[in-house]
Formats: structure tokens, C-alpha cells, sequence
């Protein structure tokens, strides 16, 4: 029952974070540090009100991994944002899910949790698919594929964090040290960069926020409500919908090559669940 929950709410933050993609790719005229900056405040909108309205301590009880969390996130999403300049919205997602991997590495390192030699078996061949979109389904920018690669990274640290705070602290006062930390910087690093919005993108940018913070809120709870490497992998079915949204929204070209990679990595991921739940 506790791990048909951690996979409903990851498949939420899925779907939320696939829909705030598309929306900042689509706003990639503007500077990524006043995406950031509009991206945090559509999330705090909701964060604030709702820890006074819940009584909870803004600062929490583990403020070291709190600011560590936050910090960690603002170099992620502004990665992750600047690469979407240089590669194709499902190019990005796909290669910035090699995160789990990562998370499942340091996982292992710091929590000691046990990952199986079949779950690393499972979770190269998940790489390997990304691999293949990287190397033969689309171009990939150098700039774009370090950028993309450094959000992994350290996407994959977040994941691990958030697994040690566990239960301790409210979902919601993790997510506001990441968003207040994010509006400080974006809000500091865009005054020089600032390009006044319309009306549509008023609205798109304070949007993105929105959907950030439901990706946000359920993927921490899938993260506080079970182990790192059987939640993890879900992420990677953000890649699917990226590349739907892309082919449909941006008229992105994905060839056999890169169906070939979905398969491979859909293979690795829904096998590890599988394996997991057997496990436990």
C-alpha cells in the first residue's frame, strides 16, 4: 500500500512537471534567471499561505539539509532551464532523467541503501536508451549536454536529501526554502537581464509556477514515502510525455533511433518497479 502510493504521487508530479516544461521552453525568449524568478513566485503563492494557515515553522527542524535541498535546486533548475536554449524540450528531459542513476549511486553511498545487481543492470539499460536519443535520435548541443548533465547531477543529490529528511519536515517547508532561495537569486540575477512580459506571458510565466509547485509537492511526497531507488525511476516517464509534447507543441522530429531509447528506457523502468515491489 505505501508503495502504491509513492508511485501515484510521482506519476502526479510527472504530469505537473511536463506541463511546467513545455510552458518554459515555449517562454525561452526570456533570460532563465526571470524564469526562475517567476517560476518561484507562482510557487510561493501557494507555499506561504499555506504554512501560516497550517501553523508550521517556516525555518524547520534540519535547516542544514533544508538549505542544502534549496541550494542544490537552484543549480538544478537553472541548469535545466538555460539548456532548453540549446537542446529540444524531449532531448533535455530525456537526458536530464539519467538523475536517478545518480540519486540511486549516492543513495547507496550516503544511506547505505542496497540497490541489486539486476537494478543496476536495469537501470544501465534505462541509460543506454538515453544514450541512444542523445547519440542517433537528435543533435545535442555540447553547451546544452553540460548544462543538461549538471541539473542531473545534481537533481540526483536532491532526490537522496530528501529521502534523509524523510517524514521530519512538512513537504511544504521543503519546497518554500527551494522556492525562497530561487526568487532571491533569480529575482538578484535578472535586474540587468529584465525583459518586460504581455499579457499571455504574464500569465504563462506565474503558471509555470503553478504546475512547479504540484510536480514539486508530490514528487516530495513520493520521495518521503519510500526508498530513493524504487521512486526514482518514475521519473523517467517524464521523457515520454516530453517527447509527445515536444513532436505535438514544437514540432521536434524524433526518428526510430528515438523510439528505440523510449523502449529501452520504459524496459528498465517498469521492470525495477516490478523487481522492487517483489523485493519488498
Amino acid at each position: 500500500m505505501k508503495n502504491n502510493s509513492a508511485i501515484s504521487y510521482m506519476i502526479f508530479s510527472v504530469i505537473a512537471f511536463a506541463i511546467m516544461n513545455a510552458i518554459i521552453k515555449y517562454l525561452t525568449i526570456f533570460n532563465v534567471y526571470q524564469v526562475v524568478f517567476f517560476r518561484s513566485i507562482g510557487t510561493l503563492c501557494f507555499t506561504i499561505p499555506l504554512i501560516l494557515k497550517q501553523k508550521t515553522s517556516f525555518l524547520g527542524n534540519n535547516k542544514k539539509l533544508l538549505f542544502l535541498r534549496a541550494f542544490f535546486g537552484v543549480i538544478s533548475i537553472t541548469c535545466f532551464f538555460q539548456s532548453l536554449n540549446y537542446l529540444a524540450v524531449g532531448t533535455a528531459v530525456s537526458l536530464r532523467y539519467t538523475s536517478p542513476i545518480f540519486a540511486a549511486i549516492f543513495a547507496a553511498i550516503f544511506l547505505k541503501e542496497k540497490v541489486k545487481k539486476i537494478q543496476w543492470l536495469l537501470f544501465f539499460i534505462a541509460f543506454l536508451g538515453v544514450l541512444i536519443i542523445k547519440g542517433f535520435g537528435v543533435d545535442v548541443n555540447t553547451i546544452g549536454l553540460l548544462l543538461i548533465i549538471t541539473s542531473a547531477i545534481f537533481l540526483g543529490l536532491i532526490f537522496v536529501i530528501i529521502r534523509k529528511i524523510g517524514n521530519s519536515e512538512n513537504p511544504l517547508v521543503i519546497i518554500n526554502y527551494f522556492m525562497i532561495l530561487a526568487f532571491v537569486f533569480g529575482g538578484i540575477m535578472s535586474i540587468d537581464n529584465w525583459i518586460m512580459p504581455n499579457n499571455l506571458q504574464w500569465l504563462l510565466l506565474l503558471s509555470s509556477g503553478v504546475f512547479g509547485y504540484i510536480g514539486q509537492l508530490y514528487m516530495t511526497k513520493a520521495f518521503q514515502s519510500n526508498e530513493t531507488n524504487l521512486v526514482a525511476p518514475l521519473k523517467y516517464l517524464e521523457v515520454i510525455a516530453m517527447i509527445v509534447i515536444g513532436s505535438i507543441w514544437f514540432d521536434e522530429v524524433y526518428n526510430l533511433w528515438s523510439l528505440l531509447g523510449v523502449f529501452l528506457i520504459l524496459v528498465g523502468l517498469i521492470y525495477n518497479i516490478y523487481l522492487k515491489r517483489k523485493i519488498s
